[in-house]
């Protein structure tokens, strides 16, 4: 069974925007995101992004857009030497109780059927208690990145997570914190 590192994409590999990003000119990589994304690619980890995309039920966006937006992003990370090996999509409205919508873990579980992971010998890493929540359901180790939204996610992820996680600055800390955790790890068997 394979590892591997989940990261949600708001937040954590682009910046935030409150009207949703709707397209790829709206699209901001966070500072140094490419490099730090290419530099957990050399680690022998699946790199899974995970994202609620509630745009699309909306009807703000469609899922032809979004991957597109997902495409352009991937061929930019990999210019930097970077890699995505999956990114899972939830479409869903929050009112629409689906599975996959973080807080529930179904984006993890579908990525652990496809690709044969190890969830608890996994990482999530993400700026809100949802994806604390989500990575802790399926044992993942959870990391909080108070870029994004994380800061301001704080408590309610200290509230609502049922055991303890990782805070880091951002991704670059997050990308240091599991690069020395993997050096400490039992090889897969």
């Amino acid at each position: 069974m394979s590892r591997a590192i989940f990261l949600d994409r708001d937040g954590v590999i682009c910046k935030n925007r409150r009207d949703y990003i709707k397209s790829w000119q709206e699209f901001q990589f966070i500072p140094q995101a490419q490099r730090y994304l290419a530099e957990l690619s050399k680690l022998p980890y699946s790199i899974v992004v995970v994202t609620n995309q509630s745009a699309i039920g909306r009807k703000i966006i469609s899922e032809n857009t979004v991957t597109e937006i997902h495409r352009r992003m991937i061929v930019e990370i990999e210019a930097y030497g970077g890699r995505i090996d999956r990114v899972m999509v939830c479409p869903h409205r929050p009112d629409e109780g689906c599975q996959c919508r973080k807080p529930s873990p179904g984006m993890l579980l579908a990525a652990e059927q496809e690709l044969v992971i190890d969830l608890s010998r996994s990482f999530m890493i993400g700026d809100a208690a949802s994806d604390v929540v989500a990575g802790q359901e399926v044992r993942c180790q959870a990391l909080l990145v108070l870029s994004g939204r994380g800061q301001q996610q704080l408590a309610e992820a200290l509230s609502s997570a049922k055991e303890s996680f990782v805070v880091t600055r951002n991704l670059g800390q997050a990308t240091r914190y599991i690069v020395e955790s993997h050096k400490h790890l039992l090889p897969v068997d």
